[in-house]
């Protein structure tokens, strides 16, 4: 019963995980893609920068842009914030529920580092809370002058804890708090800096006085970070659906170069939002997505053993079955995870190619290594893969 009622949070969190991000990031995209097309017009009001006439639904929108501030503020003011919030709470929670609930299942692989689950999780929370810790003493360092310097000293920062966490955690694990960490940062980039700034300025503007313009260029900065954080979060959010990934025995440079190539892509659009039309960012990233799809290619080898379909059965009889089963005999897995049973042979064979991807190749499976799958038996089933997957 506990199983099924962690799967059940599982669901209903992870859902409300994935409603929440899509309202943050879309508000994000549309706000970014706002003021990339504001432009000045003739006959603008007062105190107006710019404006834009758009349609959608059946509708006209007129939106204007203020220099600094309105003369009044009127009584209905809509702030985006409650996404963001919403979005990170969900999301700590999914990580409790799967990674922290769970951890001897998901967050711990005694092959990659046998340490206890209550340390994995205090290195877990340690670094979300440490991260931005770091992450905003930068941001106030004297590298804010230098915004290249300090997106630079970011990105090696984050690979840096990538590839700690890859050492400690699973490899779903420590791709999952990578991307916790990131969107900590973005959250916490609107809770602490951005709208208490724009607090400021509305205070400001409601005494007609002139609001203090660093706060406004702070959150600006975090709100740029945000944005080219978008898409390297996405990624990761998705990630442990593809093991050639972070299955990858150099799991934390593929996601330092994905994160990269996206960061890459948000810059090509942020340019082409504000009018520079560059021509070499996407193929670059394109060019970029193919070269590492190649470096992490599965390269096959000949078989060193000989290949014995008995033996192939009881590895998968003693490894996989106790969860992979119609009646699993793992607790934590009242039934089998995504409908993967391999009781029978046709079962076995049907999926073989399945069974070789996660056991050979992304070494992801069992998951947490939890039923202790030895080199030797990866070997084997190797072997029977290569030689077509017999059950005689």
């Amino acid at each position: 019963m506990e199983a099924y009622i962690s799967q059940w949070l599982n669901l209903l969190v992870r859902w409300m995980h994935f409603i929440f991000g899509a309202a943050w990031i879309g508000t994000s995209f549309y706000f970014n893609w706002l003021n990339n097309h504001i432009r000045p017009s003739e006959d603008l009001p007062e105190g107006v920068a710019g404006d834009l006439w758009s349609v959608h639904g059946g509708a006209f929108y007129h939106v204007e842009k203020f220099a600094v501030a309105p003369k009044k503020i009127p009584e209905t003011l809509h702030w985006f914030m409650w996404e963001a919030y919403l979005t990170w709470i969900t999301g700590i929670a999914l990580l409790a529920i799967v990674y922290y609930w769970g951890a001897d299942a998901y967050l711990i692989d005694k092959s990659v580092a046998d340490i206890p689950a209550g340390v994995g999780i205090g290195i877990g929370v340690a670094t979300l809370a440490g991260g931005w810790v770091v992450y905003d003493l930068l941001c106030k360092s004297p590298l804010v002058k230098k915004p290249v310097v300090l997106a630079l000293v970011g990105f090696a920062l984050l690979t840096g804890v990538a590839y700690g966490l890859s050492n400690v955690f699973s490899p779903r694990a420590a791709y999952l708090h990578v991307g916790a960490l990131i969107g900590t940062c973005m959250a916490a980039n609107v809770f602490f800096v951005i709208i208490p700034g724009q607090r400021k300025m509305v205070a400001a503007a409601m005494k007609s006085t002139s609001p203090d313009p660093a706060p406004g260029r702070a959150g600006a900065l975090r709100s740029l970070h945000n944005n080219y954080l978008t898409l390297p979060v996405l990624f990761i959010m998705i990630s442990h659906h593809f093991p050639m990934t972070f299955g990858n025995g150099m799991n934390w440079a593929v996601l330092a170069a994905i994160s990269l190539l996206g960061a890459g892509v948000r810059h090509w659009f942020n340019l082409a939002g504000k009018g520079h039309h560059n021509v070499w960012i996407l193929p670059a990233a394109a060019v970029g997505m193919l070269a590492l799809a190649f470096a992490i290619r599965p390269v096959s080898s000949a078989p060193t053993v000989t290949v014995d379909s008995s033996e192939v059965r009881q590895i998968i009889a003693d490894r996989c079955v106790s969860c992979h089963s119609a009646n699993p005999t793992n607790a934590a897995f009242p039934v089998a995870p995504s409908g993967f049973v391999l009781d029978t042979d046709d079962q076995i064979r049907s999926r073989a190619a399945l069974i070789h991807d996660r056991t050979v190749i992304a070494k992801t499976m069992p998951l947490g290594n939890m039923t202790q799958m030895t080199d030797d038996e990866r070997v084997m089933i190797d072997a029977w893969y290569q030689a077509g997957a017999p059950l005689d």
